[in-house]
Formats: C-alpha cells, structure tokens, sequence
C-alpha cells in the first residue's frame, strides 16, 4: 500500500468521524474543559493548585494548563470517539471490501491509527485556540508569546493522544475489549497512565508534569512567596478561597525530554501496527476458524384451522376492550426492562446481590461514601444501552411505527430508573433504618438523573459513548468528594450530604428526559 493510499484512507474515515454527532459533544466538553482550566480571578475552581498559587493569565500558564486538562480529557473521552473503526467496517461489509485489495493489514492499522490522530489532533487545535481567546478573554496579561502558548499542546498533550489513538485500535482488534467492557479497562489504564505520567520515575519523561512543577516552585522560590507544603494538585478541584497568582514563563525543558517527545509517538505509531500479527484484516484465508455460516430457522408449525365467525349485522365488529393508558405504560416498562437487561448474565446479578446484603451490614459512612457509588457504578454498560441500542441493532424504523412514541421514551427511563432502584435498594434501606432522610432523598434523586442522563445522550448522539465517557469521569470526581458533581448524596459534612439539593438533581434528570423527547420529535419530523 502506497502512502498515497494509506493518507486516502485515512482521510475518509477522518471526514467520517468528524460528522458524527458524539464528535461534536466531546469537542464542546473539552472547550468547557479548557474554561475551567483558566477560569475567572476570583473563582473557587482550579485545574492547577500550586501549594494555593496559580500562575498569572500569560502565555505559558494559559498554554500549560489547557494543554494539560485537555490531554487529561482527550485521554480518556477522546477515546470513546476514536474507537470502533475497524468493528464498524467489519459491520458495514467494508471489511470485505478491503480483504479483496492489496492493501496489506499493516497499512490498514497505520491507517486507523493515522485517522484516530487526526481526530484527536483537532479536538487539540480547537482547544489551542481556545487557549488564545481565554488569555485575552481574562485579560490579565495579554501579550501573545505563540511558543509559551501553543508549545505545551505539541510537547505534553500530542503524546498522549497518540498514545488513546494507538490503544483505540488495539482495543478494536482484541475480541474481549472490543465492547462496553474495553471501554471501562481504558478509563482505569487511562487513570493510571495520567497519575503515573506525572511521577518524577515515568519513562521517557512521563507527560511533562514533573519538568512544570519544579519550574513553577522555583519561581515561586525566586518571587519569595508563599507555597504551603509546595503541592502540586492536577484535576478538577474546589479550593476554600481564590488562588494567589504568581509570574511564571513557562519550563524549561531539557534537550533529551524534548527528544522523548517523538520517541512516545513512534512507540504509539508501532503498538497501533502490533495487532498485524494476529488481525486477520477481515480475510477468511487468515481467519480459518471464522466463517460466515446461515443459520436455518425451523419452519413454523402449522396453526390449527380456525373456524371463521359467523356473519354478523352490517357493520357490526368484534368488541374490543379498551386498552387503559396505565396498562399500557406497564407493559411497556415490562418490555423496555427486559430489552434493557437482555443478556446480563446471572453472575452479574449475584454481585449486585452481595454488594446490596454487605450495605446493610456497614457503617453509615461507608455505605453512602463507597458502597452506593460502586453499586450505582456497576451497571454503567448497561444504563448506556438506553436511547441508543435501537440505532445501534438497526431497530430505529421498526419502532418508528410505535403509536406512542413519547411513551416508550419514557417507559424507556423508566427501565433505567428502576435498574437503579434494584442495584442501589441496599444502601436505599440501610439509610432508613438510620433515619437517614436527606441521604434517601438524594438516593432517589440520583436514581432519576443517572438513566436521564444516559437516555439524553443516547437520544441526541445516537451511541452508547458518550454517557460511558461523561458518566465515568463524573463518578470519579464523586468518590474524590468533589461535591459540585455529587447527584447520589455520597460527599457529606457532618453526615449530611454537601452536594445539590435532590431537587435541582431531579430538575436536571427532567430537562434531559425534555432533550430526548425533543430530539426524538424533531428526528421524526424531519423523516417525514
């Protein structure tokens, strides 16, 4: 395969990417992102905390912090975007395609890779250019240094993005990660490669953090201020009273760091080519244990012969017994729930079961701080089907016809509401027992904003994606007690929840069941 070629095809599936809808809600998480990287003088939020400082609004902080938070994100969510390429070639008979060309499987891989990079890299100048206009925007320092402000996205963030395009086509390419299950071991591996990333022992530098801090500390020596114990906070986080600011003119990295830079692409560029040795390119000669086989279905039994009824008045038909709005809404929400956990398997029930018993054997505290979040984690693959899974198993027109649209929507939530209710009723009742009112109250807020949550998404974006990638870093903020995020109730001072009233939480599962009914009705409209 030419490079030409290689390019072409790369390109293709580039253009195809960017149309889609989950695309474009990442693209604006990561501007929101990189607001909060630089947010106003007074505020109470910071990306970078060092030891209660911050950096003034300059080139090199801007640059820096942006660059930072956004390869933070684009490490994890980006991935979500990425993947699937080659399992949606293998589904659209594209695979097929290319199995009767020349083209060699190492080509294709560089390809998918080369494609994922685009994608990513994007999202990446989008959010350098977000970088410029928030350092005016700010307006602390508006002297434009392109180097300080555009260098750390090329030095600290492309690494790392080349790296989730690599493992996005690794993951497509091992049958058990291709799924829902893949994308839960990234977000952890994702975790770990950003904590370990920053440790002064990384290879091949880490992601830069390491070089940063120092250079911040040294000048923050140099200025003679104040820096507490000289931590350095990375992450989201909510800090009791605005940051002090400081100069800083960005690091200083050495020659030998700057030469790791494309060292890490060039690893990634090789792990993304690895799958060539077993990746049979959708050949069957490389494949022998795969084939395409028709799986006859047994003929239907022959129904016995109905005796035709006798004739009637004219005009007279047979009496049906209305049907009540309610029943229909039950068997709805029978049907939608037994779609939503068709083939859970009973292990996965067992667990739920053991971790329910176990709430109600723990101390208060710990119920509501880890058992709820882990139990109210455990079926994200699942809640994510909802919205989603009739686009994705090509049912969207044979549900078109459904009579009450809007009803199965919401018998749809419904479903995910009461998966909720069955997965969290332990800490549910271990609460009441104490007396725990408010914890109650935000269990029950929290288990109508979650499937909201996913059905939103689903409805809008049209995949399972995007609530896995919204859904896991919003529960890792949880659990790290950032209370702004916490719609479960877990983050608690003095055992009592610190987090949003269970109303403005049940407000916001409202106005995202309102988006998906919105977004179904205007998708129907335009069909017609």
């Amino acid at each position: 395969m030419t490079g030409t070629a290689l390019v072409r095809l790369a390109a293709g599936d580039f253009r195809d990417r960017v149309r889609r809808p989950v695309y474009a809600v990442t693209l604006l998480a990561a501007v929101a992102l990189g607001l909060l990287a630089v947010p106003a003088a007074d505020s109470r939020w910071a990306i970078i905390d060092v030891g209660g400082n911050r950096g003034v609004y300059n080139s090199a902080w801007v640059g820096t912090a942006t660059a930072l938070a956004g390869a933070l994100w684009l490490t994890v969510g980006g991935f979500w975007v990425v993947r699937g390429g080659i399992v949606r070639d293998a589904a659209g008979r594209v695979g097929e395609i290319l199995a009767a060309t020349p083209l060699r499987t190492a080509g294709y891989l560089a390809a998918k890779f080369l494609a994922n990079l685009l994608v990513l890299a994007s999202m990446l100048g989008v959010l350098a250019g977000t970088a410029l206009v928030l350092q005016l925007v700010r307006g602390e320092d508006r002297a434009v240094h392109p180097l300080a402000l555009f260098g750390p996205f090329a030095l600290i963030a492309l690494p790392l993005i080349a790296v989730t395009a690599a493992a996005a086509v690794l993951f497509d390419t091992v049958p058990p990660l291709r799924a829902g299950f893949g994308n839960v071991v990234w977000f952890v591996l994702s975790l770990a490669l950003a904590i370990g990333g920053q440790s002064a022992g990384a290879p091949l530098g880490g992601i830069g953090v390491q070089q940063a801090t120092q250079s911040m500390v040294d000048a923050l020596r140099r200025q003679q201020l104040p820096f507490g114990d000289g931590e350095f906070s990375l992450g989201l986080t909510q800090v009791p009273e605005p940051l002090h600011t400081f100069g800083w003119d960005g690091a200083q990295f050495s020659g030998g760091f700057l030469a790791t830079r494309p060292a890490i692409v060039a690893c990634a560029a090789a792990l993304a080519v690895l799958p060539a040795l077993w990746f049979g390119r959708f050949d069957p000669a490389r494949n022998p244990g795969r084939t395409t086989t028709t799986v006859a279905r047994p003929a239907a039994e022959p129904a016995e012969p109905v005796a035709p009824a006798a004739p009637g008045p004219f005009g007279a038909l047979p009496h049906t017994a209305p049907v009540r709005a309610g029943t229909a809404f039950g068997r709805l929400l029978v049907g939608q729930t037994r779609i939503l956990v068709q083939g859970v398997p009973w292990t996965w029930w067992a667990v739920t079961a053991a971790l329910g018993v176990a709430a109600l054997a723990v101390p208060l505290p710990l119920v509501t701080g880890l058992m709820l979040p882990a139990l109210w984690l455990w079926p994200v693959l699942i809640w994510s089907r909802l919205g989603s899974q009739q686009v994705e198993n090509g049912l969207e027109e044979l549900l078109a016809a459904h009579p009450a649209p809007r009803l199965r929507l919401l018998a749809d939530w419904a479903s995910g509401v009461l998966l909720a209710a069955v997965a969290g009723l332990g800490p549910l009742l271990r609460m009441l027992v104490a007396g725990d009112a408010a914890g109650a109250a935000h269990w029950l807020a929290g288990a109508l904003f979650v499937p909201a949550l996913a059905l939103g998404l689903g409805t809008v974006v049209r995949s399972h994606r995007p609530f896995q990638a919204l859904y896991l870093p919003l529960w890792y903020l949880l659990v790290n007690q950032v209370r702004a995020v916490d719609f479960m109730g877990a983050v608690r001072t003095a055992g009592r929840p610190d987090g949003p009233s269970p109303l403005l939480v049940a407000a916001l599962a409202a106005a995202l069941l309102g988006a998906a009914v919105l977004a179904g009705a205007a998708r129907r409209d335009v069909k017609r």
